[in-house]
């Protein structure tokens, strides 16, 4: 299934948010995702853990991860928690500050999500397929960060 294709998808699951949790929501937004992008393989959400330095994994679909909680500025999610930019990871063996989920995984792919231009949290993806990710995913998935920040 396409990126285009998937928007729409994503629009019914944010409008039909109010009749559910935003946990049930963000998995909702992950089941979609990690069964119609054969190279997303691990989908997941981590929020600013209130007041705290760290993130706090939400909602996610694949391997289960000891990773629940990250420091701002360790790993791929916690440098995104710093800086506010996209950031793409081709080769996760290549990333001093990478902290490993899993073996298989190759690739990751972290997406913030702002409200009021705030970084609230961010979608994090991992791939087993070496350098997957485009452009064409970074703006796919900053469209799902817009539309999941309409709902925070």
């Amino acid at each position: 299934m396409t990126f285009e294709q998937l928007k729409p998808q994503v629009e019914t699951i944010i409008k039909n948010s109010n009749s559910l949790i935003l946990h049930d929501c963000l998995l909702q937004i992950c089941e979609l995702l990690e069964a119609n992008i054969s190279y997303y393989n691990w989908v997941g959400f981590y929020f600013r853990n209130g007041n705290k330095e760290e993130l706090k994994l939400n909602a996610y679909v694949g391997e289960p991860t000891d990773h629940t909680i990250i420091p701002f500025g360790k790993g791929i999610c916690g440098q995104v928690a710093l800086s506010n930019q996209n950031f793409v990871v081709p080769d996760v063996a290549a990333q001093d500050n990478y902290i490993a989920c899993s073996i298989t995984v190759k690739a990751e792919i972290v997406i913030p999500i702002f409200v009021n231009g705030e970084n609230m949290g961010q979608i994090d993806i991992d791939s087993n397929t070496p350098d997957p990710f485009t452009k064409a995913d970074e703006r796919f998935l900053e469209f799902v960060c817009e539309q999941v920040a309409s709902i925070l």
